[in-house]
C-alpha cells in the first residue's frame, strides 16, 4: 500500500501530483496554506494580482503539456502594438524604440554564447557596451535580477531569445493564475490525489511520510533546506520590489514601460485581461530588481519615477496600492561556468526527490519547476516498481 507524498501545492506540487497519479500512483498532496497555487496565487478581491508568474511561454513545454490535458482555459495574448504603447527608458526619457543593439543581440542564437563568460563581457564583443548594458538592464522582467549583466552568457542570452521573440511567446491566463490552478487541482483530485490543505509539514513530520514510499518536496528552495535539514540545497536567486496599482482608466497610457538605464519594468495587465480589475480601473505592476542590502524603499522610488513619465497624474488616479519585497523567489540564476545541471539534484536519494524553479532542470521561469515536477513523479513511479507514463524532461539549454 506504498504511495508517494507530495510537499507543496503550487505547479510544481500540482505537476508531480498529476504526472504520478496519472501513473496510477496513490498520491497525497501536503499544501500548509489553505489554498493552493505557491506564487501563482492570486489575489482574492477586486483586484486580481498575483504574488509570482504572470505569464506562460507558448512555445514552452509547459504549454504543450497543459494543453494535451485540456487544461490551459482562455489566454490572453500580448495586446497589438497598434493599439497600445511599449516604451523604453533610456537616456533618461521615454522612446518609442529600443537601441538597435538590442535587437541585434536577441537575434544571436544563445548556441553561440559561453557558458563560463559572463553576458556583460560577451555581448559587449558582440553590439558593444551600450547595448550589452541596455540588454542586460531589459532582461530584469525575465531574471528578476539587479545585475544579469554578471550571470552565465548562454543562460541570459537564451532568455533574451525567447523574452523579445517575435510574434511573442506570453500568454496570460484569463482571471489570473488562479483559474489555472483550480483546472491543475481538479484534474488531480479526478485522478485520486488526495489534497490536504492546511497541512505544514516539518523535518519531525517527514520520516512518517518516507515510511510509506517516496517524498517529493515542491516547495521553494529555502523551504526544503529546513525540511530536509540539507545545507546544500542552496542556489542563487534574484531579489525584486514589486509595486501594485489600481489607476482610474486614461486614454493612452502604455502597456509597458522597460528601463534601459537600469533594469526595470512597469507592465498593465488589464491592456491585454480587463477583468483584472474592476471597469473604470486597471492593474499595473511595477518591478525593480534590488541588490542585497539595497533597501526597498529605492526601488519604490524608482518604479514611481518612472511612473511619473509613462503614467501622468498617476498619484491622483490611484485607488489602491500594495507593495511588497521578493527574496529568494524569483526562480534560478546561473552564474558563468554553471548551468541547470549544477542546481541540486532532483533526486536527493534514499527516496526524496526534489521539485522547483531552482533545480536541476531546464526552462524559463515556471518551466523549470514544471520539468522538475515531472521528472521527480517518474522518478517516484519508478522507485515504486511502477511505469511512467510520461518521461522526464532532460533536454534544454546546456
Amino acid at each position: 500500500m506504498q504511495q508517494i507524498h507530495v510537499v507543496g501545492g503550487g505547479l510544481a506540487g500540482l505537476t508531480a501530483a498529476i504526472t504520478a497519479a496519472e501513473s496510477r500512483a496513490r498520491v497525497t498532496l501536503h499544501e500548509a496554506h489553505h489554498t493552493l497555487g505557491g506564487r501563482a496565487r492570486t489575489s482574492e478581491g477586486r483586484y486580481l494580482t498575483n504574488e509570482g508568474p504572470h505569464a506562460l511561454y507558448r512555445r514552452g513545454p509547459h504549454w504543450t503539456w497543459l494543453e494535451q490535458r485540456g487544461l490551459l482555459g482562455p489566454f490572453a495574448s500580448v495586446p497589438p502594438l497598434e493599439g497600445t504603447r511599449f516604451l523604453f527608458h533610456r537616456g533618461g526619457a521615454l522612446r518609442r524604440t529600443p537601441p538597435l543593439a538590442l535587437l541585434r543581440l536577441a537575434g544571436r542564437s544563445p548556441r553561440r554564447a559561453p557558458v563560463d563568460t559572463d553576458f556583460r563581457s560577451w555581448a559587449t564583443g558582440q553590439v558593444g557596451a551600450a547595448g550589452a548594458r541596455a540588454a542586460a538592464h531589459y532582461m530584469g522582467v525575465a531574471l528578476f535580477h539587479h545585475d544579469a549583466g554578471s550571470l552565465s552568457a548562454a543562460f541570459v542570452q537564451e532568455r533574451l531569445r525567447r523574452a523579445t521573440a517575435l510574434p511573442p511567446e506570453a500568454r496570460y491566463p484569463v482571471g489570473g493564475w488562479a483559474r489555472l490552478v483550480d483546472r491543475m487541482a481538479s484534474r488531480a483530485w479526478d485522478l485520486g490525489v488526495r489534497i490536504r490543505t492546511g497541512a505544514r509539514v516539518g523535518p519531525r513530520d517527514l520520516a512518517g511520510l518516507r515510511a510509506d514510499g517516496p517524498v517529493i518536496v515542491a516547495t521553494h528552495l529555502d523551504a526544503a533546506r529546513t525540511l530536509l535539514e540539507d545545507p546544500a540545497l542552496t542556489w542563487d536567486s534574484g531579489r525584486t520590489a514589486l509595486l501594485d496599482l489600481a489607476l482610474r482608466t486614461r486614454r493612452g497610457d502604455p502597456f509597458v514601460v522597460s528601463d534601459l538605464d537600469a533594469p526595470g519594468w512597469i507592465e498593465r495587465f488589464t491592456a491585454q485581461d480587463p477583468t483584472l480589475a474592476p471597469s473604470g480601473e486597471q492593474l499595473v505592476q511595477a518591478q525593480i530588481p534590488l541588490a542585497p542590502g539595497t533597501p526597498r524603499a529605492d526601488a519604490v522610488r524608482r518604479a514611481e519615477h518612472l511612473l511619473d513619465l509613462g503614467f501622468p497624474g498617476w498619484r491622483d488616479r490611484t485607488t489602491w496600492r500594495r507593495e511588497a519585497l521578493a527574496s529568494g523567489r524569483t526562480g534560478a540564476v546561473d552564474k558563468p561556468g554553471t548551468t541547470w545541471r549544477d542546481r541540486p539534484a532532483v533526486d536527493r536519494g534514499e527516496g526524496i526527490l526534489l521539485a522547483g524553479d531552482q533545480v536541476a532542470a531546464p526552462g524559463l521561469l515556471s518551466e523549470v519547476a514544471f520539468n522538475s515536477g515531472i521528472e521527480a513523479a517518474v522518478l517516484a513511479v519508478k522507485l515504486l516498481g511502477g511505469t511512467p507514463r510520461t518521461a522526464p524532461r532532460t533536454t534544454g539549454a546546456p
